[in-house]
């Protein structure tokens, strides 16, 4: 059903109503009106990675740990999956009589900000600093989620409109300034991709961009997203964002004044209570019955396009049953495969022989932790396999010790609790193993979303230091004096820097990101060499000293692999493998003015089958403007046995390969174009296979 359609049948609905029962429908928890047989309808839901907040769900990677796939066709599955799994909680919950809040099928997914600071602690729920895999992961998200069917399986909504990445104990006061530049070049494409995907909504920010809060923002809701771009869907507050307007952004001196102005400014649905006071502003002539009634409208469009007032519910046949099954955990093992990104493998030590007899020690405060596979935004599993658990599963004949030896973050040595002081635990378990697994890492309980509290590591969820906590990188240097054979395993939703004493002698170092419910699982196997990581940075990792611009400064100047000379620790894009790929051959197929398309032959030269994530970049330059140094413009994964060979096409949309003058203005760069293609990020001195 299109959107014309859908309206036609909503406006037919909500002429029926009184203004007072319009308003009521303009809350996240919009109440029923019985007398014209609408139930209760809470818009509230979560869905980073999985249905969240509502019990039993597949817990699939972390949205950074997706983004690291670089393999949207993948992303898309297990989007289509959570929908379906959505659909089949809510057909029960309905069934049921339940329409709380989490029960609905109006998903707040995907967070599509760019992850431009690798300290901001929501990073971990996005897709990477890069916007166009942003936009490709988000826009697969997007459409796995929503389906193709006649009536929406599912919503998606992109957030946060627009510029929002911390810092994040200001969100409620802050001004983002952004340059138009930075705005067209960085901030907004994936949006706009989102747009042009078909997504159902769009939630702004808690923040100001450039003085005016996003929640009421002429510029960004009416000017860009509804005119510029034809944005048909809802937009929505973050939740509490309107009562920040007033109370910490001061830019209105009441709540009623507050809630006229996201509503004129165009965001329809209110998720937190200032629209309570909607009746306020109406009666003191601050809003119209007519921009009232058009919000109400834009709602019911979408609950339509959901089949709520259809006879025979769409998807009313998907059973429960459909929730963490087998298929669906298959999926899970999958993505968590392919989201691990082998860093380190010095001559080749990985994969392991898993029959080989020999002692195994797992330590570490992410060796047995459940909540560093989950990350955020998540379900519960019906079950976890935590990287102890893997190890145990996979090294059926292996000797397994398990210890603690640290604590995620700790500032004393010990407590008279306990659990603390554990570094002689963790190298007493090396000491007498063939084999260390170093499991360190965070956990959304020191990174994540305005946590309210700071210490010597986090400032309210973001972090101070790319270096992981002391007590964690005493523990690693104590096992790599001990134990000769060390493999370190990052659980984490950003970059870590090991430091060079524990990176030099580490055998191989593998960061899994919050890898989901089988995540443990995931790593054993790779290993073990049951598969070969395919995972690909989708942020730069730069050493813990290098000097940051600070986390409030939204210019893109210095950030990023685009904008950044400083060589890294490790460069976006980068991820090894257990096999080597050969490129040859490649060539521009085809030029119009809308599309670049290259061919390219790859072969695996190794021993092993295995995922390769071709990715194709270029270099531009204009003589009126400062251009990226590089830019992701296209991205194809193929699957390759040891020895064969395909013939792989990549296509860029001309989009991503626009100079963006200071006025924000995307034009045809006057200079060169030069393509590469490879399996990672070109070297500075690569030579293109290709000028335009």
């Amino acid at each position: 059903m299109d959107f014309a359609t859908a309206r036609k049948k909503a406006e037919a609905i909500v002429s029926q109503m009184t203004v007072e029962e319009k308003m009521s429908q303009l809350r996240y928890d919009a109440p029923a009106i019985e007398r014209l047989g609408i139930h209760e309808y809470n818009w509230w839901n979560e869905a980073c990675h999985g249905v969240a907040r509502a019990g039993v769900a597949t817990v699939f990677p972390q949205a950074i740990g997706m983004a690291a796939t670089f393999h949207p066709a993948l992303v898309r599955e297990v989007a289509d999956a959570i929908s379906t799994e959505g659909r089949a909680k809510y057909n029960r919950s309905v069934a049921f009589g339940d329409r709380d809040i989490f029960k609905g099928l109006t998903y707040w997914a995907p967070n599509i900000n760019i992850f431009r600071d690798p300290r901001w602690g929501r990073g971990q729920e996005t897709c990477g600093e890069d916007p166009f895999l942003t936009s490709e992961i988000g826009s697969a998200f997007i459409r796995g989620l929503q389906g193709d069917g006649e009536f929406f399986k599912a919503t998606a909504c992109a957030k946060h409109f627009a510029a929002h990445s911390g810092p994040e104990k200001l969100r409620h006061c802050f001004n983002a300034e952004v340059s138009p530049k930075d705005m067209e070049e960085t901030y907004l494409p994936a949006f706009r991709k989102a747009v042009q995907a078909g997504v159902a909504g769009v939630m702004g920010a808690y923040n100001r961009t450039n003085g005016e809060p996003c929640c009421a923002s002429n510029t960004l809701i009416r000017k860009t997203l509804r005119e510029k771009w034809g944005f048909q869907g809802y937009y929505v507050s973050d939740c509490g964002a309107i009562t920040d307007i007033y109370s910490g952004h001061k830019t209105v001196e009441s709540l009623p004044e507050a809630a006229a102005a996201a509503l004129s400014a165009g965001c329809e649905l209110n998720c937190g209570d200032a629209y309570r006071h909607l009746i306020d502003a109406y009666e003191e002539d601050l809003v119209t019955e007519e921009q009232i009634t058009d919000a109400a409208v834009r709602l019911f469009t979408i609950r339509v396009m959901l089949g709520e007032f259809e006879e025979e519910r769409p998807y009313a046949d998907i059973p429960f049953s459909a929730v963490s099954c087998a298929a669906h955990r298959a999926l899970n093992l999958r993505a968590a495969e392919e989201s691990i990104v082998l860093l380190e493998n010095k001559d080749g030590y990985l994969p392991l022989d898993k029959t080989k007899k020999m002692r195994i020690a797992v330590v570490g405060p992410n060796a047995m932790s459940i909540p560093a596979l989950e990350g955020n935004y998540n379900g519960h599993a019906d079950a976890y396999v935590t990287v102890a658990e893997g190890f145990r599963q996979v090294f059926a004949d292996a000797e397994i010790t398990v210890a603690d030896g640290s604590p995620i973050y700790q500032d004393e040595g010990s407590r008279w609790n306990g659990f603390v002081n554990l570094t002689s635990e963790g190298a007493a378990a090396a000491e007498g193993a063939d084999l260390t697994v170093v499991c360190l890492g965070l956990d959304r309980g020191i990174e994540g979303e305005d946590l309210g509290f700071e210490n010597a590591f986090t400032d309210g969820g973001d972090r101070k230091t790319l270096n992981l906590p002391a007590c964690q990188m005493r523990l690693a240097e104590a096992v790599c004096e001990v134990s000769e054979n060390v493999i370190v395993v990052v659980l984490c939703g950003s970059p870590a820097d090991l430091g060079e004493k524990v990176r030099s002698r580490a055998k191989a170092v593998l960061h899994a990101w919050y890898p989901g419910a089988l995540g443990g699982l995931a790593v054993a196997r790779a290993v073990a060499g049951e598969f070969s990581p395919s995972g690909r940075l989708p942020i730069t990792f730069w050493r813990a000293a290098d000097p940051l611009p600070p986390i409030s400064d939204y210019s893109m100047r210095g950030r990023t692999y685009r904008f950044s000379d400083r060589k890294p620790l490790y460069p976006f894009g980068y991820g090894l493998s257990y096999t080597s790929f050969a490129y040859s051959e490649s060539r521009v197929a085809e030029k119009t003015d809308e599309t670049v398309t290259v061919e390219t032959r790859i072969t695996n030269t190794g021993t092993v089958d295995a995922w390769e994530k071709a990715q194709l970049y270029a270099a531009f330059t204009d003589s009126r403007t400062d251009t990226p140094r590089l830019q992701l413009v296209a991205v194809a994964p193929v699957f390759l046995k040891a020895g064969e060979s395909a013939n792989v096409t990549l296509k860029a949309d001309r989009f991503w390969i626009k100079a963006v003058l200071p006025d924000g203005t995307r034009t045809e760069p006057d200079g060169d174009v030069r393509l590469f293609v490879g399996g990672s990020q070109p070297e500075p001195e690569a030579e293109a296979f290709a000028v335009l």
